[in-house]
């Protein structure tokens, strides 16, 4: 590997991390009130989750690059604060991946919340626990396949954007160049080896990450059965 590519491995891998860290943190949230609320128009919420899942990756890294650059409104609010305009910089990225990672870490939470019923809840509060306590000690422990699907989910997807990645960030080694773009970059080259070395590895990342979440889903079924 050349050093631009450990410079894309460290930056895909930091991009990923944060990324699902602010994820779970405002997702789960997020998720608990799509799977509690009984709000008759809650569906167009959760079209707006769901949205990156349908919508080519370029269109929303098009709509993100108006929006932090220069004359968008968080560019601009930047710009204007004395900052610097968010496109083509680490911190842009993360934006994007955090709009299109949002239903990747949302949907298994709220799937997981839903599924645990009711009556768990119903329990705790006639045991006069408090709405923090119930969601803390009843909801979180309940939904835990739900948050390592989640993060697992959250982490692989991250790694292996390319459009919205491109389109926000550029291809600047060092800086916002990740692994999707540098492998890109050595087909475009003829680097067949170096493009094999970056493939082989996400393709053994994301196959390991996915054998975790079946594995634990399993055991944490055989537990509760």
């Amino acid at each position: 590997m050349m050093q631009a590519d450990f410079d894309a491995l460290w930056i895909t891998l930091k991009l990923a991390g944060l990324t699902t860290l602010i994820l779970l943190v405002l997702g789960t949230p997020l998720a608990w009130w799509l799977a509690q609320t009984r709000w008759r128009f809650k569906f167009f919420i959760e079209a707006i989750v769901a949205l990156p899942l349908v919508l080519p990756p370029t269109v929303l890294g098009f709509y993100l690059l108006i929006a932090l650059g220069p004359h968008g409104p968080l560019g601009g609010l930047m710009i204007w604060l004395g900052g610097q305009s968010l496109a083509f910089t680490f911190a842009g990225l993360v934006i994007g991946s955090v709009f299109y990672t949002l239903p990747f870490v949302v949907q298994p939470l709220q799937n997981a919340f839903a599924a645990m019923g009711s009556r768990p809840l119903e329990v705790a509060a006639t045991l006069r626990a408090s709405p923090m306590d119930r969601f803390l000690t009843i909801a979180v422990p309940l939904a835990r396949p739900g948050f390592l699907t989640a993060a697992v989910l959250g982490f692989a997807h991250t790694v292996g954007e390319f459009g919205v990645v491109l389109m926000i960030g550029g291809n600047i080694p060092g800086e916002t160049q990740v692994l999707s773009i540098a492998i890109y970059d050595h087909v475009e080259a003829l680097e067949y080896g170096h493009a094999h070395w970056l493939s082989g590895g996400l393709l053994l990342l994301s196959f390991l990450l996915l054998i975790s979440v079946y594995a634990f889903n399993k055991r944490f079924s055989v537990l509760r059965s």
